[in-house]
């Protein structure tokens, strides 16, 4: 549930406008819808701003502007009506799910009762929301997990996970580009770069964008990798 928004220091440089306590879309969404007021703004001395599930980091130069005045206009901003958020980019990403590529499918499947196919299917049928882009460069959280796959995180993180990941999380699910530390299940693995640094643009995905999956045989996997490390980009735009 949105609350009213407040400010909360951040070190030197930044403050954080915050919407919410809870993981829940409607806070996600006044967020970004935020975010997009706060650039069409243009508050001098405004570095960057990075949005999250619940809040807005705000990084600014204090020698043009100070904490306190930061604060106020934020804070009057934030407290107007705001522009809703529309989805207009569409992506439809291909995952090769189980064997190696998800090694966690089997398992989620009998946790959940169901089978590996039915897991697949329901992930596949899924229409998610883009909530925010961190941890790591490209990391895409996602939300609109069908609830008959939530799983609890893994008791025990793996100190690393592959490139690439599709997993999910209690509620949540995401793509993770690059290799790195997850407690999370891997149901599967995806070619898509959503973060290279030699393509333009370098991130491919972005908050309030909204992603589906499809399915991919290893042979696929194989054709669509070689041509992401080029630097294509191998997801499907399926509206602009």
């Amino acid at each position: 549930m949105t609350s009213p928004p407040r400010i909360l220091p951040n070190g030197d440089t930044a403050l954080t406008v915050e919407f919410g306590r809870s993981i829940d879309e409607a806070v996600n969404r006044t967020v970004l819808a935020f975010d997009r007021a706060v650039a069409a703004a243009a508050i001098a001395g405004i570095c960057e701003t990075v949005p999250t599930y619940r809040s807005l980091l705000v990084h600014y130069d204090p020698l043009q502007i100070d904490f306190a005045a930061l604060g106020e206009r934020l804070l009057a901003l934030a407290r107007q009506p705001l522009a809703p958020i529309a989805t207009t980019r569409r992506w439809r990403v291909p995952v090769a799910y189980g064997g190696e590529f998800g090694i966690d499918l089997e398992d989620v499947a009998r946790a959940r009762g169901l089978t590996p196919d039915a897991v697949i299917a329901r992930h596949t049928a899924g229409d998610y929301f883009v909530a925010m882009v961190g941890f790591t460069p490209g990391f895409a959280y996602l939300s609109g997990l069908d609830p008959a796959l939530a799983t609890p995180r893994r008791a025990s993180p793996r100190i690393e996970t592959p490139a690439g990941t599709i997993h999910i999380g209690g509620q949540q699910a995401a793509i993770q580009c690059l290799a790195g530390p997850s407690g999370w299940h891997l149901l599967g693995r995806t070619p898509v770069r959503t973060f290279h640094p030699h393509r333009d643009p370098v991130f491919l995905i972005a908050p309030g964008d909204a992603v589906s999956f499809r399915a991919i045989e290893p042979a696929e996997f194989a054709e669509l990798d070689r041509a992401a490390a080029l630097g294509e980009i191998v997801a499907e735009l399926v509206a602009p």
